[in-house]
Order: C-alpha cells, then structure tokens, then sequence
C-alpha cells in the first residue's frame, strides 16, 4: 500500500512536469496559491521524498513465479 502511494505521488510530480513542459504551467503551484506557497511547496517536497523512498526499489529482485507469469493449464 505504501508503494502504491508514493507511486501515485509520482504521477501527480510527472503530470505536473508533463504540463509545465507542454503549456509552461506549473498546476500544482497554480492550484495551489501560486509556486512559493507553502502548501504547494509542501507538495513539491513531498514528491520529491517519494521519489527518494523508491529508488531502493530499482534494485529489488523480482520472485520467480511473478516474472513467469500465470502457469499454464494441465489438460
């Protein structure tokens, strides 16, 4: 479950670079009360950690029986 929200924070931190790169808007910072408000600074710090918090997962070895994939029917 922690996994799936700091994935989810990257979302929000790759859409919103996604959007500053196409249009030059930064929507976090406009949704927000502007880029130097506290809450979307807030925002920005935490999606920054959640990108932290994840790059052990680059490393981690993935179980042999999801890497398979489903097992095939007996007849």
């Amino acid at each position: 479950m922690f996994s799936k929200v700091l994935l989810l924070l990257l979302i929000v931190g790759g859409l919103n670079w996604g959007v500053y790169g196409i249009w030059g808007l930064n929507a976090i910072g406009w949704l927000l009360g502007g880029s130097l408000g506290w809450l979307a600074r807030t925002i920005f710090i935490v999606v920054g950690v959640a990108s932290l918090a994840l790059i052990p997962a680059l490393f981690y070895q993935e179980p042999e029986a999801r890497r398979a994939g489903p097992e095939p029917h007996a007849p």
